[in-house]
């Protein structure tokens, strides 16, 4: 999806100055069996983002407005193709400052969700990721940044409460 258009409204205001957001980040589970009788490995849907080829949850900024829980299905769905349905806050965090390639900067606080399958097959649905896969989550690859495997690790954790960083 292109720069959401209140962002390019305020960045005509302020420039490449740094912003501070709301996002949310998507840990999208399905129990998976690859052949008949074994048994079920939890899979997490990661893309491949075009900005940097790294393998990610997919994860997004909120419009002015939107209930954080739709924003993340609706994210997924804009970058997957997949239907999902939200079943817990995981934890609150703060991304990495970042800069982008024209320049912008931001920082984003990460609303961290854990989610179900529910239906559709995993495609690349914009021009913000190279590629789509659901991935075992004892096997993710390499260049999954921590944050995203943090990600991953709150949502597979149990408890009721949601995490945070103290």
């Amino acid at each position: 999806m292109p720069i959401p258009e209140f962002i390019v409204e305020l960045r005509k205001k302020i420039g490449t100055d740094p912003l501070w957001l709301p996002g949310v980040k998507a840990v999208v589970l399905r129990e998976s069996a690859h052949d008949p009788g074994e048994s079920k490995v939890p899979e997490v849907l990661l893309v491949q983002r075009a900005d940097n080829g790294k393998w990610t949850l997919p994860a997004g900024i909120l419009e002015p407005g939107e209930e954080p829980a739709v924003g993340c299905r609706r994210e997924v769905l804009e970058e997957t193709g997949i239907e999902a349905r939200v079943t817990r806050l995981a934890g609150i965090a703060t991304t990495d400052p970042m800069v982008y390639p024209n320049g912008d900067r931001a920082q984003y606080l990460d609303i961290i969700f854990g989610l179900e399958y529910v239906s559709g097959e995993a495609h690349v649905a914009d021009d913000e990721n190279l590629n789509v896969q659901w991935c075992a989550v004892d096997a993710l690859p390499e260049d999954c940044p921590p944050k995203h495997r943090r990600a991953i690790e709150w949502a597979l954790d149990k408890s009721p409460a949601p995490k945070f960083v103290i």
